[in-house]
């Protein structure tokens, strides 16, 4: 069964992403101390509107990718430096883009998986590494719209 690996905010935009055993969500803003829950991420604002609530991330897919990086003789990416807020462990990159569209749960909270988070080059300026685009395309995640407020933890199931 998927479940969350790890959970990460950062309170200001390009900040380091701080890791963290739990979470609040809260529905109609994000990850409670989070730059985009705060409206001052770097791509808050932008138009058309998104909705930025939560992003999720496979740990198979930051695998798969820093296999490809270094197999070119690139460094890997931290799961920190990738800037998605929650890691799930146990299921692939191509089952996490499936739920776009759909509810899930994180433990006790649902949430809908809006999109796909498009790789962009963000995390490889910020991380001071080559390749993120091309390495992370089809595995840069998904974002999710928060329909219950509550807590999150590592270990909390997603179904």
């Amino acid at each position: 069964m998927p479940k969350i690996h790890s959970i990460y905010i950062a309170s200001q935009a390009g900040e380091l992403m701080n890791k963290r055993e739990g979470a609040r969500l809260i529905v109609g803003a994000g990850i409670e101390g989070d730059r985009y829950a705060l409206g001052i991420g770097a791509f808050s604002g932008s138009i058309p509107a998104k909705v930025r609530d939560v992003s999720l991330i496979a740990l198979a897919g930051i695998e798969d990718a820093n296999q490809e990086l270094e197999a070119s003789g690139l460094k890997a990416y931290l799961p920190s430096e990738v800037r998605r807020n929650i890691v799930i462990e146990g299921m692939s990159s191509d089952a996490l883009n499936q739920l776009i569209g759909k509810e899930f749960s994180l433990g006790f909270i649902r949430l809908r998986a809006t999109e796909l988070c498009i790789p962009c080059e963000r995390p490889a300026k910020l991380s001071e590494k080559l390749n993120f685009l091309s390495a992370f395309t089809n595995r840069g995640g998904i974002r999710a719209q928060i329909l219950d407020s509550g807590d999150i933890k590592v270990g909390d199931q997603l179904s």
